[in-house]
């Protein structure tokens, strides 16, 4: 990446910055990763991405989110209740990057290479926040080399990215190392794979006992949970479904308190109350038949899912990411068959890898007796359309993997593809047969 930047470093005048070798002329400075260190030329001048906050000096405050499941919704909660009490702050993740409720970047990697992080930055200079999703890809890779956080959330630690990572217990060390230094953290106090230093450090949970601790909750009919603080109890209610979303409501709640302590914690409870959700996150399209899509990929993501809805009986649409960690697919279709009574297999994005292949994996978590209605197909829009034609309308539809994407990828060729597209134009032919 070339960006185009004009300042001085080290005694000369600088154009450009750039990570890439291939693109160095006398006006451009090379920036030094951990990943491209290998390609710098000998004799280049060159600064480490540790010090571009050198270059970069209007950063606003950044608030992290990581963890395996969540993140998005978490950032996005802090991200609502920033604005709407009157701060200007940007959120930069999954979805895109959006500055003061308008977006100004599509879908990208959940955290860019570190000089489009910097250049995210630099967009957002004119803001008292920032909130970002932070991936373990971009924990491992030193995307975030350099940037000062005023607050750093842990959401969870299940197994995800093992194609990367390997090990569960190596994504997990990656996932911790981003608490070690002595910067602000925010943890989920029931996450056992969390390994952090107390100090400076604020808990929230529901079993085990935090700062920020759940008495009593219900979802029937809405989320509504009684909440103590340092002594004082409250009621948090939300729009929001499911056990999930209320550890993520917890952790958004615990991050601004923190960043923000003089404003009381029921003010804030008040506020994040009035949040409708996130698209593709547990988003209802339809409410009779009840549809609801959402982003899970993973066995944790899917459970915390269906756990939301056990009392329905559960029709699931689902299939799982090419080229991707294959250790989870077994694990998913397992899951899906302890808690759907319907279970279609499908594509999600298959890359390069054959669809059925895919299929056939996740298969293997299921039985060979099973006693269950089991349907494969690699089409996804038949596979919807067929789980909508074929619902009772006693049953929930959790249409999963893609939440709001909006294309699917092929080995030769990317596709528009919308779940929410396709389950209301199923809906809509269903209506006019």
């Amino acid at each position: 990446m070339k960006l185009n930047k004009h300042f001085e470093y080290e005694g000369k005048r600088y154009a450009f910055l750039s990570d890439d070798s291939r693109e160095l002329d006398s006006e451009t400075l090379f920036v030094k990763t951990k990943t491209n260190a290998q390609f710098m030329p000998q004799h280049t001048a060159f600064i480490d991405a540790q010090n571009l906050n050198h270059i970069f000096t209007r950063i606003p405050k950044i608030i992290g989110i990581t963890g395996t499941n969540g993140k998005t919704t978490t950032a996005t909660l802090i991200y609502f209740a920033l604005l709407e009490m009157g701060y200007t702050a940007a959120l930069l993740g999954t979805r895109g990057m959006f500055k003061n409720k308008v977006q100004i970047k599509p879908k990208g990697l959940t955290t860019p290479c570190v000089l489009e992080l910097y250049a995210d930055m630099d967009m957002a200079s004119d803001c008292e926040f920032i909130v970002m999703e932070v991936s373990s890809h971009a924990l491992h890779q030193e995307r975030i080399a350099g940037l000062k956080f005023v607050a750093k959330v842990l959401t969870n630690i299940t197994s995800d990215h093992l194609d990367y990572h390997k090990t569960l217990s190596e994504y997990i060390r990656v996932k911790n190392s981003f608490f070690v230094d002595g910067n602000l953290k925010i943890i989920n106090a029931d996450e056992s794979n969390a390994h952090f230093n107390p100090k400076n450090a604020y808990t929230y949970g529901i079993t085990k006992p935090a700062n920020l601790k759940v008495l009593d909750y219900t979802f029937n009919p809405r989320m509504s949970a009684k909440i103590c603080f340092d002594e004082k109890c409250f009621w948090l209610e939300s729009k929001l479904y499911g056990l999930h979303n209320l550890y993520n409501l917890l952790a958004a709640l615990t991050t601004l308190k923190a960043i923000l302590p003089d404003t009381p914690i029921n003010h804030l409870a008040q506020i994040l109350a009035r949040f409708e959700g996130v698209e593709g996150r547990m988003e209802i399209i339809s409410q009779n038949p009840l549809i609801i899509i959402d982003f899970a990929h993973t066995k944790d993501g899917m459970q915390q899912i269906f756990e939301s809805f056990k009392s329905k009986p559960i029709v699931v649409v689902f299939g799982a990411g090419g080229d991707r960690d294959k250790s989870k697919r077994k694990e998913m279709g397992a899951c899906a068959y302890q808690y759907a009574r319907k279970i279609y297999i499908t594509s999600d994005n298959p890359r390069s890898e054959d669809p059925q292949s895919i299929i056939d994996d996740i298969l293997e978590g299921i039985p060979n007796s099973a006693d269950k209605s089991i349907f494969c197909d690699i089409d996804r829009k038949k596979s919807i359309h067929n789980a909508i034609t074929n619902l009772t309308s006693d049953e929930i539809l959790l249409v999963l993997g893609k939440g709001d994407e909006c294309t699917q990828i092929f080995k030769d060729t990317t596709i528009h593809f919308s779940d929410k597209e396709v389950i209301l134009d199923s809906l809509m032919r269903i209506k006019h047969q």
